[in-house]
């Protein structure tokens, strides 16, 4: 099962939320290379406010994400981009409905 999460909260500067969101959706395509990202959303919560909250099997792949492309740019360009430092929240996920993986 996979138990653990990130919770990466995200407020951009005045005028910069556009960026914020073609930066986000722009990662989709490093994640889905991630083997330990089980599941990840890039979230937006408000007019300024984002987030992304990712799943994970265990403790190894959860750092390695903290560890990887998307962290690195994240971080990267928050200066620019972020009137604060992301927030990053490890969590444990306590119940969760998914989807079966069904091999083709």
């Amino acid at each position: 099962m996979t138990n653990l999460a990130l919770l990466v909260r995200l407020e951009a500067k005045k005028g910069k939320e556009a960026e914020v969101e073609k930066f986000l959706k722009s990662s989709l395509s490093i994640v889905e290379n991630e083997q330990n990202t089980i599941s990840w959303y890039a979230l937006r919560l408000g007019p300024s406010t984002f987030g992304i909250f990712d799943t994970f099997p265990d403790e190894k792949g959860r750092q390695a994400h903290l560890a990887g492309e998307v962290a690195k740019k994240l971080m990267a360009k928050a200066p620019d981009l972020f009137s604060a430092n992301p927030t990053i929240e490890k969590v444990d996920i306590l119940a969760a409905k998914m989807p079966e993986m069904v091999n083709h």
